[in-house]
């Protein structure tokens, strides 16, 4: 290991040149060379030097420039500009994932206000009313507390049987596929009951 790292800058970027130059899918005009070697060569006395941990320091800072204005992402209701590739979406949020960012990153990266939208007006107000069609968000209908007056008539008064109508619907009904196999099934007769005799 003594040997690697007794090897100069010089040294080290001629060694890594000739090592891409002898991958066969590396193919590059002889003007090429020299631009690769001095490029390695470069990048070789930074991680020396190590002036390559500043320059990461710096990438954090660096300012983005975005693809569209912030006020021509949000001009239409059906979609919402990227502010990365300028790209329509209803949806923000799966996108900036491609990219590995959150909403807050991305508002941050930009300059946004924290109530930067990250979904369409329509798409969002088409998601609400969706939600409330099959009842998302609602509470529980609490059930109501028994009064004290039903158990009193009960005691004084007969209570009347249920119609017949409401016995129905008070049934589960079955399934249609037990329904039909009932139904395509041969009827057995029932034996009739015989009558006591006294």
């Amino acid at each position: 290991m003594s040997e690697e790292t007794s090897l100069n800058p010089v040294e080290l970027a001629t060694e890594i040149t000739i090592a891409w130059l002898n991958n066969p899918n590396n193919r590059v005009s002889a003007d090429d060379v020299p631009v690769f070697l001095r490029s390695i060569h470069a990048t070789v006395n930074e991680l020396a030097t190590g002036a390559s941990t500043q320059g990461a320091g710096d990438e954090s800072t660096e300012e983005f420039t975005p693809a569209v204005s912030v006020r021509r992402s949000l001009g239409s209701k059906d979609h919402i500009l990227s502010l990365i590739d300028g790209k329509p979406y209803k949806t923000l949020t799966r996108h900036l994932s491609t990219h590995g960012m959150t909403p807050d990153q991305y508002r941050q990266r930009y300059g946004l206000k924290h109530d930067y939208p990250m979904v369409a007006e329509t798409y969002a107000a088409h998601r609400r009313e969706l939600a409330k069609r099959i009842g998302l968000g609602r509470k529980p209908a609490a059930a109501p507390a028994p009064s004290p007056e039903p158990a009193a008539a009960t005691s004084s008064e007969p209570t009347a049987a249920p119609s017949p109508a409401a016995a129905s619907a008070a049934k589960p009904k079955a399934a249609p596929k037990k329904a039909a196999a009932k139904s395509s099934a041969p009827r057995k007769a029932k034996p009739a009951a015989a009558a006591p005799s006294e």
